[in-house]
């Protein structure tokens, strides 16, 4: 299994080579840390990173190779082709898609090339919802499996989950462009009885570290960093709102169903999302917590009010863990992991 990103942070890429494990694969996962380059970012990390893992994927002869999206395609595909392997592949987002590329023309074309040319080949393709399954399927023509990013984690969640009486937000994630905890921050100024807590990095955790200390409410943000994994379920069930709060900047993030509405539903923590197809439906149809208007282009001092009062009608809220009860029983990974197995044994029997 081979992903471009840190593998301590990479929790559906974890989740399913665990799993497979369990079933009865040898499972090598293949990170930035184990395939060395020079370069950290851009177009030179990318292609070092793929040349470096076609070699090494040679030499080790794998059953089944596994791209964790498009950036690791090339290099994956490159193996497959050449050695006859079956190839999988798990598209996590619309990598073409994501705000930091989809403004710029000639990058854009080079992954879809990339797409375009190697996902027909794939003997099997999975990704994380619906909407990105029928995107694919009109794109390319491929069809592929949804297994939906459900926490493979048992949380001992207490019967009525009330806290103290200062009220925790908690964004848990990667701290980049378009993930709205700019409006958290200044959120906080119409919500006195609240603190927030943001557990991950990213590209502008250094700026947005910046912005919280410019604020008199600085004293009620706090910046967790990178949480590992496995110390992160005690912080997810101590909030009181989980904040996923994507701006709606291109088809990535508009068709986006994120790790921590699962985690925040297996935890019992009510939620404000962002009025997106695949994380508004979670919320609306369980009733597990509010969404907001979409925001992308809206005045800024709008959004920010608009969050505050959201959080307001949750906090207004006596939730209890039966609140989250007909979620649990559909975002259940025993049903998840089962489509994942069958993958692997359909293709490799």
């Amino acid at each position: 299994m081979a992903v471009t990103n840190d593998l301590a942070t990479d929790r559906r890429v974890l989740r399913h080579a665990e799993t497979l494990r369990e079933a009865g694969y040898e499972v090598l996962l293949l990170g930035r840390n184990e395939v060395h380059t020079k370069h950290n970012r851009g177009w030179r990390f990318y292609l070092e990173f793929n040349i470096a893992l076609s070699k090494k994927l040679k030499a080790l002869k794998p059953d089944i190779v596994w791209a964790n999206d498009t950036d690791t395609l090339l290099g994956v595909g490159t193996v497959s082709i050449r050695t006859h392997c079956p190839m999988v592949m798990d598209a996590h987002e619309i990598f073409p898609e994501v705000p930091e590329i989809r403004h710029k023309p000639f990058v854009k074309w080079v992954w879809r090339t990339i797409e375009r040319l190697l996902m027909p080949r794939c003997d099997a393709m999975l990704t994380v919802c619906q909407s990105l399954a029928d995107y694919y399927k009109r794109k390319y023509g491929v069809d592929m499996v949804v297994v939906r990013n459900i926490s493979n984690i048992q949380y001992n969640v207490p019967s009525d989950t009330t806290h103290s009486a200062q009220k925790t937000l908690l964004y848990q994630g990667s701290v980049n462009l378009g993930r709205g905890v700019d409006w958290a921050i200044d959120a906080l100024e119409y919500l006195p009885q609240c603190r927030l807590a943001v557990a991950g990095k990213g590209d502008l955790l250094e700026q947005m570290k910046d912005y919280a200390a410019s604020k008199p409410w600085a004293d009620r943000i706090q910046f967790l960093g990178l949480v590992p994994l496995d110390d992160l379920p005690a912080i997810t069930q101590t909030a009181d709102v989980g904040l996923v709060m994507l701006e709606d900047m291109g088809l990535n993030y508009h068709y986006a169903l994120p790790n921590r509405i699962g985690d925040f539903v297996a935890a019992g923590v009510p939620m404000v999302v962002s009025d997106l197809p695949e994380m508004a439906a979670v919320v609306r149809r369980f009733g597990v917590g509010e969404v907001i208007d979409r925001l992308h282009g809206a005045d800024y001092e709008t959004q920010v009010k608009t969050l505050a009062k959201a959080v307001e009608k949750v906090l207004a809220r006596k939730w209890t863990d039966a609140d989250f009860a007909e979620a649990r029983e559909d975002m259940n990974w025993n049903i998840e992991k089962q489509k994942l197995i069958k993958i692997c044994s359909t293709i490799y029997c």
